[in-house]
């Protein structure tokens, strides 16, 4: 897809993400929305994907989403890249439905590999699945999105040390900076300091990106598939706003776990235009 179709698939996304939580009366919108143009690019033009899903993701490029608790996004892209139908949306987090609200493997939906949202788990998975690749001597590549405030995790940076040492250099992560956590602006609650330094002492190759800007984020995801193959892991810091889309969402930690009400959804419905039709 040209810009201008990912921005379009980028709009129906924001509208799924609001409706979802909404209709739960629960979730995770802030983060999501932040994310929705990262997650647009990477399915509808990065990824070396297959149509159909298996869990081994052999002879693809796989995706792992940590930050799990994000997960309205990513359905919505998975039903709109077709690995399941986009009425199944409606389900969300209700009783026995297949869209926990943190990704699970139990209930078979297609997209998901593994089970996340228990912070700081899904670097250590991504460099085991992009070791997995070289041993099968596979050219495909492993992406992984992360949050800011998930990196305050210790095992983060185990993962970090592992795959610089091992030189695991099909692995491209990304980090939503979006200097905001659950229980307020990520300076506040632990400052994480200079990002790029930290992971370049960790031995990583980073890039940085503008991850509200379609154009910005596949550029610089292209640039990093270039990248790899030349010893070093990729580490894609993506300055984001939570909430990005919808006016009275954006830039507080606020809405990074409430549902918008009747007329908050109104107000954010209007704002995002039908590009693919609602579910």
């Amino acid at each position: 897809m040209n810009i201008e179709e990912l921005e379009r698939v980028t709009s129906q996304v924001r509208r799924d993400i609001v409706r979802m939580v909404h209709g739960a009366s629960s979730g995770h919108p802030g983060g999501s929305l932040g994310c929705t143009d990262f997650l647009v690019a990477l399915y509808f033009n990065i990824m070396n994907r297959k149509d159909s899903f298996d869990a081994d993701g052999r002879n693809e490029d796989i995706f792992f989403l940590s930050n799990g608790h994000i997960s309205p996004v990513w359905y919505s892209i998975l039903a709109r890249a077709g690995y399941f139908d986009v009425h199944e949306l409606s389900t969300f987090r209700k009783i026995d439905s297949r869209l926990q609200g943190h990704p699970a493997t139990e209930e078979g939906l297609p997209g998901i590999r593994v089970a996340s949202g228990s912070l700081g788990q899904g670097l250590s998975v991504a460099c085991g699945a992009a070791q997995t690749k070289k041993l099968n001597s596979e050219s495909d590549l492993v992406y992984i999105l992360m949050g800011d405030g998930e990196i305050e995790e210790g095992q983060v940076w185990e993962a970090a040390m592992y795959a610089a040492h091992h030189k695991i250099d099909n692995l491209i992560a990304t980090i939503d900076v979006n200097g905001q956590q659950i229980d307020g602006p990520t300076e506040e609650v632990m400052s994480l300091g200079n990002l790029r330094a930290k992971w370049e002492a960790f031995g990583w190759h980073v890039i940085e990106s503008e991850g509200n800007d379609m154009a910005s984020i596949v550029s610089v995801l292209e640039e990093a598939k270039k990248l790899t193959g030349n010893g070093k892991p990729i580490m894609n810091l993506m300055h984001t706003e939570m909430g990005y889309g919808v006016d009275f969402m954006v830039g507080t930690h606020k809405w990074h776990g409430i549902a918008p009400n009747d007329e908050q959804l109104a107000s954010a419905l209007s704002q995002l235009e039908e590009t693919l039709g609602d579910y």
